[in-house]
């Protein structure tokens, strides 16, 4: 397990490598330049600068590869991301307060989708073409094709038309008040969680339906062993394997759901600060964020690759 552990983690540095490589090179061909973006907004410190020396100011004069170098050196040998352009304050400073707030909604998000998919995925399979069964696979396809940020829009419109009443904007960090902290996070939570349990929702009733077809789940049923213990023990563990991997190839998409709704609801996380950067084209925050989503999402498959082991007792890692 450990020496699989290693190289997992060994084989993700080319794949960072190369990551990094494409987004520090992709962030800098969004049309437009910080550089005009600072002159046009007749700012003291650029008034007093020709375009020539703000852009040496900024570091922007050197080749591109120079850039990249000087860049993932620091970030490799002394934890530097970088500084903002704007503000000259540390990316890495600003990362780590932003990305409490994104993990904590992702990670209810991700609570909330499993939470409603597996247990509604396995009774439709258990209940096959019977009115539970319909109910579910029509509010599967009912999320499937309705869009997340369209039910966090309306979420904070209609009521505030209707009712008067309206989510808070105002954030409240966990630390400081946690049950006011998860008030504000579990709607936007509630609104991503439904949208991406639809697809985990049917695999988990197609693969259940597949699985108490097999022989095995026969030959418990004849040893005289309770349904409960048999979905249970026999049936939901085998047909979760494929519904694991989804959920690590839903990591991009609980990352993109997440950046929208933090948008939507106000909410200061990694998704709020990319979007301000892009606005900003603020180069050393882009590359930052993603490079930190990139990261995550690589972690996150490994674990989902480590979990098959404990699904299934024929996975052997060597």
């Amino acid at each position: 397990m450990q020496a699989y552990i290693v190289r997992r983690l060994l084989a993700l540095i080319p794949a960072l490598f190369l990551a990094s490589v494409i987004v520090f090179a992709t962030v800098r061909l969004i049309p437009g330049s910080v550089i005009d973006l600072m002159l046009s907004q007749n700012d003291i410190s650029a008034d007093k600068l020709s375009r020539d020396q703000l852009i040496a100011a900024l570091g922007l004069d050197k080749p591109i590869w120079e850039q990249y170098a000087r860049w993932m050196g620091g970030i490799l040998f002394a934890g530097d991301f970088g500084r903002s352009l704007w503000g000259n304050t540390p990316v890495a400073e600003l990362l780590l307060a932003r990305l409490p707030v994104t993990f904590e909604l992702g990670l209810m998000a991700l609570v909330v989708a499993l939470a409603v998919a597996i247990p509604i995925g396995a009774y439709s399979a258990m209940r096959q073409d019977t009115v539970g069964d319909y109910l579910g696979r029509s509010f599967s396809i009912l999320m499937l094709a309705v869009p997340s940020f369209w039910m966090g829009t309306m979420v904070m419109v209609f009521p505030s038309m209707w009712w008067g009443w309206s989510p808070e904007v105002k954030f409240v960090p966990f630390r400081q008040d946690p049950l006011h902290n998860l008030s504000q996070m579990i709607l936007p939570a509630i609104i991503l969680g439904t949208s991406l349990s639809a697809v985990t929702m049917r695999l988990t009733r197609t693969m259940m339906l597949e699985v108490l077809r097999q022989d095995y789940i026969r030959t418990a049923r004849a040893k005289g062993l309770s349904e409960n213990l048999v979905i249970a023990r026999h049936g939901l563990r085998n047909a979760l394997i494929p519904v694991v991997t989804l959920i690590g190839l839903q990591a991009p998409l609980l990352i993109g759901g997440a950046v929208i709704m933090e948008q939507i609801f106000v909410i200061p996380g990694m998704g709020l600060l990319l979007l301000e950067a892009v606005n900003q084209r603020d180069y050393p925050i882009i590359t930052g964020v993603f490079l930190i989503v990139g990261v995550a999402v690589m972690l996150i498959n490994l674990l989902v690759d480590l979990s098959y082991g404990l699904l299934d007792p024929k996975v052997r890692y060597r």
